[in-house]
């Protein structure tokens, strides 16, 4: 039996590690080609004729709706099926890789088993149109604000590990509950996240500048705007703590309030 040759794209290289992993030890899947720049992400199908493109939204340099649009460019025989196996949910991001010619749209956390599936049924004759699978629904902790806020922290491009994550996270949801409280941010601020999660308020304001340094370093800043339609962050302009908080709670309030 012929495997299935697949090229995985995701600037997360854990998932790459994992997934790498994984596909090694499942007999009728191939992956010839792993990928964490999205500016090499067509070229890479283009050499390696893969039957499936597995790809993330968000990507250095060129993100997931851009890498369909270049393999739509391609003669039709030479595209691969496409699962965009990404941390964004937002219905807009579903439909519009859904247009693209996406196949699946995977969200993640993921179990990898039901990937390998999905992969198989894409390469078969499963013709019944694209599909988004979501996870199971939860209720949060304030309605629409958590999955936002997420979406736009790994947008920019936050790691979910990292402490500062968190700590801004929570921040924001603070700033939207009593926008007054940015004005006491070392006062008020720092040390209430500091309480709730038994640190201090000295290493919550250095955990969330290495956070923000960090999606500067990133140069995802590009995606938010795209985003907006307009000029949001700049990589010349780093804003402070306070400053970055603020702007995040402004853009949710103006979303939650639409």
């Amino acid at each position: 039996m012929e495997k299935i040759r697949v090229v995985l794209a995701d600037d997360n290289m854990s998932v790459l590690r994992l997934l790498t992993n994984f596909f090694a030890e499942t007999p009728d899947i191939e992956l010839v080609k792993s990928i964490s720049d999205g500016a090499k992400v067509a070229e890479a199908v283009r050499v390696h004729r893969p039957d499936v493109l597995v790809t993330d939204i968000i990507m250095p340099r060129r993100d997931g709706f851009r890498i369909l649009e270049e393999l739509n460019e391609l003669p039709e025989e030479e595209r691969p099926k496409v699962i965009v196996l990404t941390g964004l949910s937002r219905d807009d991001f579903i439909l519009r890789a859904v247009k693209l010619g996406a196949s699946y749209y995977m969200v993640k956390p993921f179990d990898m088993r039901l990937l390998a599936n999905r992969i198989r049924e894409v390469v078969s004759s499963f013709e019944d149109g694209a599909i988004a699978e979501l996870p199971t629904p939860r209720e949060p902790a304030y309605p629409d604000v958590d999955e936002q806020v997420t979406n736009l922290f790994l947008t920019i491009g936050i790691p979910a590990h990292i402490k500062g994550y968190h700590y801004l996270r929570e921040a924001v949801r603070m700033v939207l509950s009593c926008p007054d409280v940015i004005n006491r941010i070392t006062k008020e601020l720092y040390p209430g996240i500091a309480r709730k999660f038994d640190t201090t308020a000295s290493k919550v304001e250095r955990a969330m500048r290495h956070a923000i340094d960090v999606a500067w370093s990133r140069g995802r800043l590009d995606s938010v705007n795209s985003m907006y339609g307009y000029k949001v962050l700049s990589p010349d302009d780093k804003p402070t703590n306070g400053e970055f908080i603020a702007l995040i709670a402004d853009k949710v309030g103006v979303r939650k309030s639409a």
